[in-house]
């Protein structure tokens, strides 16, 4: 097996691509050649099988979808407000329409996951430690909200998310404007006793 870490990573974006416009039935080792623009069987010296390759696929799609540490660090000089978490959802917002590619190629392999019980563990496990990191950053940056204001916050996003880059018209642009008003109903008023 072949080591270059640009190859490699060339290899596994020409993956997301072709992931995110074919779907998962369209991912070959030839395709993924084919979209790099490689030499037929070059795929196959990186990755042993079709399996490994999606696994790194979703490491490599989060990868790319990680905010930038030095924005992140700057949204975070504002106040611990409910304006502060919409401000920091818009982000996660921009970025998966930024990289539309890697967000529809994680679709592709929750629907693969559901499908092949390996794939679905291991994806089960990164999304639960992701989750939970959102979870653990948010409690310990003194946002407002508990542990169930996060969950239901990442679920919402999520979902204006996948409509947002699956059917645009059923948002029509107003996702940040959601973003905001989900933000201010959930964590903006306190709640009555």
């Amino acid at each position: 097996m072949r080591h270059n870490p640009r190859r490699r990573t060339a290899l596994l974006d020409a993956a997301i691509e072709v992931l995110a416009r074919e779907g998962s039935r369209g991912l070959t080792l030839r395709a993924v050649d084919a979209e790099a623009g490689v030499p037929v069987g070059t795929c196959s010296n990186y990755f042993t099988n079709r399996a490994q390759l999606l696994r790194q696929i979703m490491q490599r799609t989060r990868e790319r979808l990680t905010p930038d540490p030095v924005e992140l660090a700057d949204t975070l000089t504002a106040p611990p407000t409910h304006h502060l978490v919409a401000r920091l959802l818009r982000q996660v917002h921009e970025r998966m329409e930024g990289d539309r590619s890697s967000y529809l190629a994680m679709l592709e392999l929750r629907l693969e996951g559901a499908r092949r019980p390996e794939l679905g563990a291991e994806l089960n496990e990164i999304l639960a430690t992701e989750l939970e990191s959102n979870i653990r950053f948010h409690l310990q940056a003194g946002l407002p909200g508990d542990r169930t204001d996060v969950v239901l916050l990442y679920l919402a996003v999520h979902g204006m998310i996948v409509d947002d880059l699956t059917v645009p018209a059923v948002l029509d642009g107003k996702a940040p404007d959601l973003i905001d008003a989900l933000t201010a109903r959930l964590l903006g008023r306190p709640l009555a006793p």
